[in-house]
């Protein structure tokens, strides 16, 4: 007798997967990397945010359309299992590995660097591993608990940047700058903007992971590709606001340092008390953004267990009283704490290499499901919504990952290869399908009543 196939609890609503998405992008880091998109753009930062919010509204309407479709969790890689193939949805989780592996492991680098400079009592590496064990602790006990959590610190985090944004207006307006000069200043240049957008698209890292809580999201059909959608809507606003308000507030380029270019336009503003209580609270968001993170990790190893991609017993494996991957978040702790002996720089290059190329395969995917479905989803009735949307975002995605350091390209490419040898041996040299159960191509059938698309090889 096959043994029953584990599920996730439905517990989240729309207002919740908002919450989590939105917890996950970490919205506060705008200050943090506002130096780096001013010199970039010449000036024209909040540009920059509107040009990367529009080209990430491409993907994120993509994934919504997979989400609705295939409502179960995994991401990309049970989209593109269930389109393209079971060896390609190995690929793809494979890839997005990269991303939601060591994501945790560089917000949780980052807090703990934070937290030290705020109180240096103790090293970065000792505030890590305290940050580490609570979210772990937190993300065991359950979505619930942890959605609740990410509430209250999410409200703290908009309150901090809405002062921000109050005060930073109050400054800006008593100078003879006017608010333009924020917008298109007059060394901007469209090359400029679309530089600066390169980099202020990985501030939207993590939209995509609201589709790996599929399974634990009440009506996911309706609500998770409304969720995807809204959270880049929502992190866009907030981007764009935020950065203008920086920018009007000190329209020149002049640094002491790029990197904490943010910080001291804070002091300009309000001085250092302002500026050291914006600081705590980029840190109580970053605590939010590190519970997400480590959560959607986890259900992303949960289903490629669950497929027997891994070894089911241990990543397929839930608790039996809170029902939540604990093998799999105790593993991405893990991964945390060897992290907090690197640099920012080491971490952060081995993530948006599985981002962008995640962010491509799902565009191809929906291109693919309207082509195996074409009979029935005439195409000049679906021509922008599964075709032009779809090869725009590919377009824009694969600019993206273009834009990287030679270090990230390399380093996300020896991923794809090490991946291609472990696909081998599971698959006899790629003469069998890649494991899998299939049970959402069930549930589809029963849910629905018509057949979905469900590839075997």
């Amino acid at each position: 007798m096959s043994e029953p196939v584990k599920k996730l609890i439905p517990q989240l609503n729309l207002a919740g997967l908002l919450v989590f998405g939105l917890s996950y992008m970490a919205p506060a880091v705008v200050i943090a990397t506002f130096g780096v998109i001013a010199v970039l753009s010449n000036g024209a930062t909040p540009m920059a945010y509107i040009f990367a919010t529009l080209a990430m509204i491409l993907t994120a309407l993509s994934y919504g359309k997979l989400a609705r479709r295939f409502p179960a969790s995994g991401s990309v890689y049970t989209y593109a299992r269930r389109t393209i193939g079971s060896k390609m949805g190995f690929l793809s989780g494979w890839i997005i590995l990269l991303d939601y592996l060591f994501l945790p492991m560089v917000a949780w680098l980052i807090v703990g660097l934070f937290f030290s400079a705020q109180f240096p009592i103790l090293p970065p590496w000792a505030w890590g591993l305290i940050v580490i064990v609570f979210c772990t602790l937190m993300n065991v006990v359950g979505l619930k608990l942890a959605d609740r959590f990410n509430r209250v610190l999410l409200v703290i985090t908009a309150a901090g940047i809405l002062a921000l944004i109050g005060f930073g207006i109050a400054f800006a307006s008593g100078s003879d700058v006017p608010a333009t000069a924020a917008i298109w200043p007059p060394g901007a240049t469209f090359s400029a903007v679309a530089a600066g957008a390169a980099v202020a698209a990985y501030s939207f890292l993590g939209f995509d992971a609201v589709s790996t809580l599929s399974e634990e999201v009440k009506d996911p059909r309706k609500n998770v590709p409304r969720g995807i959608v809204l959270v880049v809507i929502a992190g866009g606003v907030i981007f764009a606001v935020t950065s203008f308000v920086l920018q009007w507030a000190h329209p020149s380029l002049e640094f002491e340092s790029v990197d904490t270019a943010g910080f001291e336009i804070l002091n300009v503003i309000g001085g250092p008390v302002f500026a050291g209580l914006v600081n705590s609270i980029v840190l109580i968001g970053g605590f939010a953004s590190c519970v997400a993170v480590q959560a959607s990790g986890s259900r992303l190893l949960f289903v490629m267990g669950r497929d027997g991609v891994f070894p089911r017993r241990v990543f397929g494996f839930l608790h039996d009283k809170f029902r939540t991957p604990v093998f799999n978040l105790v593993l991405i702790a893990l991964i945390g704490l060897i992290g907090q002996f690197l640099t920012v720089g080491d971490a952060t290059s081995l993530i948006n290499f599985g981002a962008f190329t995640a962010f491509a395969i799902a565009n191809v995917c929906v291109i693919v499901l309207w082509y195996k479905n074409r009979n029935t989803m005439p195409l000049l009735k679906h021509l922008i919504g599964y075709i032009v949307i779809p090869v725009l975002g590919f377009a824009v995605d694969i600019f993206l990952l273009f834009q990287l350091s030679p270090l990230a390209l390399t380093i996300g490419s020896i991923w794809l290869v090490a991946g291609l040898i472990y696909l081998a041996f599971l698959t006899k040299g790629f003469r069998r399908p890649a494991p899998g159960l299939d049970v959402e191509a069930a549930e589809d059938e029963t849910v629905t009543g018509r057949n979905a698309v469900v590839p075997t090889t």
